[in-house]
């Protein structure tokens, strides 16, 4: 069931002409995409993501690593 946003937005979106209508679909379309695209993209790394993680706190707690200024970058 869309929401009351999602509502609002086809009743307005309808009342346009049709390659008005077609633009905010295909803008809308490629969101939805995109979105999909980069929750792949995350999930296919998490696991490397959390071995780096796991390696800098290690790191960090064997006095390894030193403090970031970010004003000399």
């Amino acid at each position: 069931m869309p929401t009351n946003l999602m509502t609002e937005l086809f009743t307005k979106a309808s009342a346009l002409p049709d390659d008005q209508q077609d633009r905010i679909a295909a803008r809308v379309l490629a969101e939805i995409d995109d979105d999909l695209r980069w929750d792949r993209a995350f999930a296919k790394s998490l696991p490397a993501l959390e071995r780096l993680a796991d390696r800098v706190l290690a790191d960090h707690q064997a006095g390894e690593t030193e403090q970031l200024d970010p004003d000399s970058l």
